[in-house]
């Protein structure tokens, strides 16, 4: 039970059910919940896809985690790198299997743009410092350009995307302030690494002030109602603000390890402010 348990835990549960909601978020924004078919596929897929990328990760970074994250299933000796290799080839057939029966373009993004960018990221990628946290930004987004695909329509994506990229990009960069340790032991050349925390710190806030002041453009130009602006207030905009604070006041690891929390969160409040705006 226990190594059922542990490999489970290396798929990290959290983060594939999060993506699956992004997709029904995604759905819903397009107004497409009654087509119970592709909302299930797209669903499965981009959860497939997610635990695929996880698992792949983890086998590939055991050495990092060792220091950054010892508790995790590989470097805790509870999962081997040949099971979670293994779940990430089963995870990555099986998704890409389901999406055959998408649209040709929706096979385009989740097979032969997707897939490639999470394999590339995971084995040379992530140690090159901002193309690693573009890529993953990129991916995330692609979440919605995949959804808007699978349902053929596209232009309502387009918010939610960037959306998702801004947010994901910002807290890549503040993963790595917070991994700077273990990154730094294994070689990698991440932001933090090759620039030092205060540029890193000048990026982190000068992104936060960007979202800030982009995301409410939207209501602006009367493409959202009033549920956008409030939740988008409450979800997305105060929480940068305390983390401009965080990195004012104490610029650390610590600062970064909860920030990085904050913006799980904010990442699906602000998708889900989107689909307020749009009731």
């Amino acid at each position: 039970m226990n190594a059922i348990l542990y490999h489970i835990k290396l798929l990290r549960p959290l983060n594939v059910i999060t993506s699956g909601i992004a997709v029904l978020i995604a759905t819903a924004i397009l107004e497409e919940l009654d087509n119970v078919h592709i909302l299930l596929l797209t669903a499965t897929i981009v959860m497939l896809y997610t635990a695929a990328s996880n698992s792949l990760n983890d086998a590939l970074d055991h050495e990092i985690d060792l220091i950054n994250r010892p508790d995790r299933p590989i470097p805790s000796n509870n999962v081997s790198i040949q099971s979670a290799l293994f779940l990430s080839l089963i995870f990555f057939s099986l998704g890409s299997i389901l999406c055959l029966q998408l649209p040709d373009m929706a096979k385009t993004v989740g097979i032969f743009t997707a897939i490639p960018i999470m394999i590339g990221y995971c084995t040379s990628l992530k140690g090159k410092y901002l193309i690693g946290n573009l890529a993953v930004a990129l991916v995330l987004g692609m979440t919605f350009l995949f959804v808007g695909v699978s349902h053929g329509d596209v232009s309502p994506m387009l918010v939610p995307m960037s959306l998702a990229f801004g947010l994901t990009l910002l807290r890549e960069i503040v993963k790595d302030v917070s991994d700077i340790e273990g990154d730094q032991f294994s070689g990698l050349r991440t932001f933090p690494i090759v620039f030092g925390m205060n540029w890193s710190v000048r990026i982190i806030i000068s992104l936060c002030v960007l979202i800030i002041f982009s995301t409410p453009i939207p209501y602006l130009k009367g493409a959202y109602g009033p549920g956008f602006i409030i939740s988008l207030f409450i979800g997305v905009e105060l929480p940068l603000l305390v983390i401009i604070f965080m990195f004012l006041k104490n610029p650390s690891i610590s600062s970064a390890t909860y920030s990085a929390r904050i913006l799980k969160f904010s990442t699906l409040m602000g998708l889900f402010s989107i689909y307020l705006g749009t009731l």
